[in-house]
């Protein structure tokens, strides 16, 4: 059992600065943007966390270069200052607490200073601030015709450990800078969306006889027990219409991947091996699955039919491939590297498409692991673990920028977006 824990679930992995990487390209397409703060805007820490928050969501995107510095004037006037005018665009803004909290936001082209974008956001719930910028950023980006960056909108769920045998599961914004916990109390662990929607969640509690898998809905509280195992029961992977979700159960000792239906509660067991498959998901218009066994003598990555015992290896590099992620055609897998008693481990993270095949490095040192698609597969977060606690990682895998958020010094034990 604790064999298979640890080769499920190591938590650990580090994003550390060389994974900043880029990628030449024929010029920097980014829309350089100054950022004007009102006179009259909300002041002090959360003054402060907002404008950086506003700087991460343009800089994360890749399609904007913002001004470095904080710059501060008056929000109504249309005036663009002389030294201004070699950025492309304006941006102004205002944080009040007005009803709540309140955002006004105007985009300028900085040339002739007219008016490209103008709106007021309002929330009654002034902690979850952070998605005021989110907003606002992304609604600028689809007025400027940009590819959509709706994934800063979403919420990451998370579990990680509070003391032993107990942990919490936590919601949050993708910068971390909003954070409500949603389940505390006994051991409930591996958090996952059950829909695009955001709506409900599933999660494993080990607090009974034996693991349950529970569906949540965050709004109005109704939770419903989908499956029990003995041994290890956690799902991995949630169709695209919602009705059928993968779980990894071992209710013979050893654990495999089975296929669930939600609403009738039917197993289907998809992998037959007398050692370990784990975390399977969804690959080729969810006929097939990717996952990960030890049926090589080490852990790899392996594809296998929805319908069909036919298993093949999808990566030829590496003897420890220990995690996976899919979106379409793709993959993105952590890679043990090195194993030290004094420094600890080195996983970076590969993406390669289903096939295995065009293997791109996306980190080159550190303990980087937990790699999850965006919903549109066009970005990747993962969890950065260190004798610190952890930090949270994004790379853009078109633009190649990325960033990190600090988690304070706790650990991530799993995380889904």
């Amino acid at each position: 059992m604790k064999k298979f824990l640890i080769f499920l679930f190591v938590s650990s992995f580090i994003f550390s600065a060389d994974a900043k990487f880029s990628i030449e390209k024929g010029g920097d397409a980014r829309k350089s943007i100054a950022i004007i703060e009102a006179n009259d805007s909300l002041g002090g820490s959360k003054g402060d966390t907002f404008y950086s928050i506003l700087l991460a969501d343009m800089k994360v995107s890749g399609h904007f270069l913002p001004s470095k510095e904080k710059i501060q004037g008056d929000f109504h006037s249309t005036v663009i200052p002389a030294n201004l005018k070699s950025y492309q665009y304006i941006l102004k803004y205002k944080l009040t607490t007005e009803a709540g909290l309140s955002l006004y936001v105007a985009l300028y082209n900085a040339s002739n200073g007219s008016a490209i974008f103008q709106k007021s956001y309002n929330m009654n719930s002034q902690s979850k601030y952070p998605f005021l910028a989110h907003k606002a950023i992304s609604d600028i980006n689809d007025a400027l015709k940009l590819e959509s960056i709706e994934w800063i909108n979403r919420y990451v769920i998370f579990s990680r450990y509070t003391e032993p045998r107990k942990s919490e599961i936590v919601l949050a914004d993708y910068t971390f800078n909003y954070q409500k916990t949603i389940i505390k109390g006994g051991l409930n662990l591996f958090p996952k969306w059950g829909d695009k929607d955001q709506k409900s969640f599933y999660y494993t509690s080990f607090s009974g006889k034996l693991p349950t898998l529970y569906r949540l809905n965050i709004y109005n509280g109704k939770k419903d027990a989908i499956a029990t195992s003995a041994g290890m029961l956690v799902c991995s992977d949630v169709s695209k219409n919602g009705e059928k979700i993968l779980a990894t159960m071992a209710p013979e000792g050893q654990p495999d991947i089975y296929e669930i239906d939600v609403m009738s509660g039917a197993k289907k067991r998809i992998t037959n091996f007398g050692g370990i498959d784990v975390g399977g998901r969804y690959v080729d218009d969810e006929s097939r699955i990717v996952f990960v066994s030890n049926r090589l003598g080490y852990a790899n990555i392996f594809k296998q039919s929805i319908n069909g015992s036919s298993v093949v290896p999808v990566v030829n590099r590496g003897k420890n491939n220990n995690q996976c992620d899919a979106f379409g055609g793709k993959i993105v897998y952590a890679s043990r590297e090195t194993s030290s008693a004094s420094s600890g481990n080195t996983f970076n993270l590969y993406l390669a498409n289903s096939n295995g095949g065009n293997i791109y490095p996306l980190t080159a040192s550190g303990e980087n692991q937990y790699p999850r698609f965006s919903t549109n597969g066009k970005v990747v977060l993962f969890v950065k673990n260190s004798r610190n606690g952890s930090q949270i990682g994004y790379i853009n895998l078109e633009t190649k920028q990325s960033e990190l958020f600090s988690l304070g010094g706790k650990k991530v034990q799993s995380i889904d977006w």
